[in-house]
């Protein structure tokens, strides 16, 4: 996992991006389409249409980065905002999406098999 700063604020862009998209044209997507600087230090996320890949752009002050990651199985959950819209989450929330667990309401799902 890559070390973001403490307290960076996370967006994720509502509605389906097209994945074949460099980090200049989502750095276009963030500025004309969600109204946020892309070289603000905030990280926005992007996922494809399957919903098994995301991108991270992040421009960290000295440059732009562009991080992505595929689930081997699953999906990604993704809020149900309109194309255009923003949503954002915390840098725990965050993780939590890009282990592919529910972020709105993370939840311990294995069980302990007995009581000794």
């Amino acid at each position: 996992m890559i070390a973001f700063p403490a307290g960076v604020k996370v967006w994720i862009a509502g509605g389906v991006t097209d994945m074949r998209r460099g980090m200049n044209s989502l750095a276009i997507k963030v500025q004309e389409g969600l109204g946020r600087d892309p070289h603000g230090g905030e990280l926005f996320c992007f996922r494809g249409r399957k919903g098994d890949l995301v991108k991270i752009l992040w421009h960290d002050g000295v440059g732009m980065s562009l991080y992505m990651k595929r689930l081997e199985a699953g999906k990604f959950i993704w809020p149900t905002s309109g194309a255009g819209e923003a949503v954002q989450i915390s840098s725990a929330q965050m993780g939590y999406l890009l282990e592919g667990i529910d972020w709105r309401n993370p939840r311990w799902t294995q069980r302990p098999g007995t009581a000794g």
